[in-house]
């Protein structure tokens, strides 16, 4: 049995209209949906908001695809699921498994649930781990890192290393 090809294209958020290369990206985008018998994701922030499906050619490739808009994880089984997977993925010599699951509701208070945001944390963790010795990921290990930018002005409680300590 023959597996159906699937072509993913991420960040497309930056392809610009304006510009020469990111009109001839956008006709190589409809290019490809229409010449290669594939399916094919195309991902990107703010689509719409950005230029890519408006005018002329952003009609084309509007025309082309559908849109399955995504959010941050909600809290529950894929969330656990995902710091579940992350946690297997790092192996510090003396971190306790299932300490991050255990944290679930705090990580996703630091992160909004935005799996970059989660990635960032966890891997400024873990590599903090090993530069300081401690080989391992705690609840003060998370506390000392900081999150990204778009989580920290997100209003959503998630604080910069050195800022006064909250509730997170």
């Amino acid at each position: 049995m023959r597996l159906p090809a699937v072509g993913k294209v991420d960040e497309i958020h930056n392809i610009s209209l304006a510009t020469r290369a990111g009109a001839e990206a956008s006709d190589m985008l409809k290019y490809f949906s229409e010449r290669i018998p594939a399916t094919f994701v195309y991902a990107g922030i703010d689509v719409e908001r950005n230029g890519l499906l408006s005018g002329t050619r952003g009609e084309q490739i509007a025309g082309r695809f559908g849109m399955v808009r995504t959010s941050a994880f909600p809290r529950g089984e894929y969330w656990t699921g995902l710091i579940s997977a992350l946690e297997d993925s790092l192996r510090p010599h003396c971190h306790q498994p299932g300490t991050l699951t255990g944290l679930e509701e705090y990580l996703h208070r630091r992160t909004g649930g935005m799996i970059g945001s989660l990635l960032r944390l966890i891997r400024g963790t873990a590599i903090q781990a090993v530069l300081d010795g401690t080989e391992e990921i705690t609840r003060t290990s998370l506390d000392s890192i900081g999150v990204d930018i778009a989580s920290e002005t997100a209003g959503t409680g998630r604080r910069r290393p050195g800022a006064p300590r909250g509730d997170t």
